[in-house]
């Protein structure tokens, strides 16, 4: 069993990860850290957890655990990964991991000079739905991928939310626009060329809250709206010379509709739904990335295709502020 401690008592790690872990068949959760040593025992205690810690650094240098889940704001992702890494601990960080490309160069040092395994939590790509979307492109279900059709969107103006605080890492890119991005780059496993894009910025917050955005991957676009400041959508579809393929609620599984992928071939006078009742994608990732971490035989997140999410995402930004085509 990987024994996990969570820094942070954030509530992904409350609502979604603690229990995929505890429900997993190679992890564990032993520990749990909080700046505030009360809250730390709190979560502890719901979720039946031996050891809680008033501070990150004590639960870094303990010998209870094995591997560090962290749920902390985007703005401290790079930081405590790399102290868990230098710690000897393997990390589970979620995404994004880094806010610049540039960064994930400093974390691939840590995970290499510590020889621990370093990955950033897109549980998505753990996820039945999207391996079947993968599966199904491959095959040629489609034909030949042409385009690739997304959105998310939520609704969220509470100005102590940290997704609208710059300072923490804040904006609908870093929050959701990874997921359109992550998964095109995951089913089709081509990396984007160059992008264009118009990005919308909260007056009051600073924030990005829209982004619409079009993205030449050589063979096929894909083309993307997200935003914080619009009513719940999410939807990817993507469409080839002889049929395509929609998928439903397919980030937040279950939660904004059913899981389900649809493939229509017209070629062929071919329509299959594809139903998943419960993916448990995030228990997935964690025995993913138990199994990997023990040696085992098993694909996880790599650094380096994170390196590549956050060149994605920064030349978005740079692609909005000229008219026209920016390189990726």
């Amino acid at each position: 069993m990987l024994r996990f401690g969570i820094l942070s008592t954030a509530k992904i790690g409350r609502d979604l990860v603690i229990p995929a872990i505890q429900d997993a068949e190679n992890a564990v959760v032993t520990a749990i850290a909080s700046r505030d040593l009360a809250k730390a025992r709190q979560l502890a205690d719901r979720f039946s957890v031996p050891h809680a810690f008033g501070s990150y650094e004590e639960m870094l240098a303990s010998d209870v655990i094995d591997a560090v889940y962290i749920p902390l704001p985007t703005s401290q992702h790079v930081e405590w990964t790399i102290k868990a890494a230098d710690a000897g601990k393997h990390v589970l960080c979620e995404k994004p991991i880094a806010l610049m490309a540039d960064e994930v160069d400093n974390l691939i040092a840590a995970r290499d000079r510590n020889k621990v395994l370093v990955s950033e939590a897109y549980m998505v790509t753990y996820a039945p739905v999207w391996l079947k979307v993968r599966e199904l492109l491959s095959s040629g279900a489609i034909g030949t991928l042409k385009h690739v059709q997304g959105a998310f969107s939520y609704f969220n103006r509470d100005p102590g939310n940290m997704r609208n605080i710059p300072e923490l890492g804040g904006g609908a890119l870093p929050d959701i626009g990874v997921y359109p991005t992550i998964t095109t780059r995951f089913t089709t496993g081509k990396e984007p060329k160059r992008v264009q894009a118009v990005v919308e910025r909260d007056p009051v917050f600073g924030t990005d809250i829209y982004s619409s955005v079009k993205a030449d991957f050589g063979d096929f676009e894909l083309s993307f709206y997200v935003s914080t400041q619009m009513a719940n959508r999410q939807v990817m579809v993507f469409h080839g010379t002889e049929g395509f393929i929609e998928v439903k609620s397919p980030f937040n599984a279950d939660r904004y509709g059913a899981e389900e992928v649809e493939l229509t071939n017209q070629s062929h006078g071919l329509s299959q739904i594809f139903r998943f009742q419960d993916s448990r994608q995030y228990r997935c990732e964690i025995e993913a990335f138990s199994a990997a971490a023990k040696g085992g035989d098993a694909d996880v997140v790599s650094l380096e295709s994170s390196k590549n999410s956050q060149r994605f995402i920064d030349a978005i930004y740079r692609a909005a502020d000229k008219d026209g085509w920016e390189t990726v």
